[in-house]
């Protein structure tokens, strides 16, 4: 079954995990250029990519809106109804779903997809039930070692290298 989907959580996976705040309250976060290009990518490959957060930020809906992710979802208490009534609205099912998180909140969604990653630095708990423990931490190319590692799955490594070269 091929993956069409996958569902990205933000704090710890797209991130590093940290909120910084500014001396005039401003939210700050760090996004890996290296994921970035890795999920534009998997879209030019055909594929789909949901962001789905527990948190609300006009930083991660800059990003998402930046690499034209269209299913986007934040402050986000259940993430996995979320997804089951995203899969219902593209026609797919979980089989056709990976997905990355790192901690407690991920785990119900992470627990229902085919292929589920974690970062290195992700709650043990979550670390337990995860397909892929990935080498790379949260902000630090976790997303892209996760696509790459779907793109060799899927035999797509040569579609992946045209896109670039």
């Amino acid at each position: 079954m091929s993956i069409e989907l996958i569902v990205l959580d933000v704090d710890g996976t797209m991130t590093d995990s940290r909120i910084t705040y500014s001396q005039n309250g401003d939210e700050i976060k760090s996004f890996n250029v290296k994921d970035g290009l890795a999920i534009v990518s998997w879209m030019k490959l055909g594929k789909k990519v949901a962001i789905i957060t527990g948190r609300s930020s006009h930083i991660v809906q800059r990003r998402a809106k930046e690499l034209h992710i269209e299913y986007f979802y934040q402050g986000i208490e259940d993430k996995l109804g979320t997804l089951e009534l995203l899969c219902k609205k593209i026609g797919i099912t979980m089989d056709n779903v990976a997905a990355i998180g790192d901690d407690l909140n991920d785990y119900k969604m992470l627990q229902s997809v085919n292929i589920s990653f974690v970062p290195s630095d992700a709650s043990s708990h979550v670390e337990k039930i995860a397909n892929v423990v990935l080498m790379r931490r949260g902000g630090d190319g976790a997303v892209r070692e996760m696509i790459e590692y779907l793109i060799a799955k899927e035999g797509l490594d040569q579609k992946y290298l045209d896109l670039w070269l």
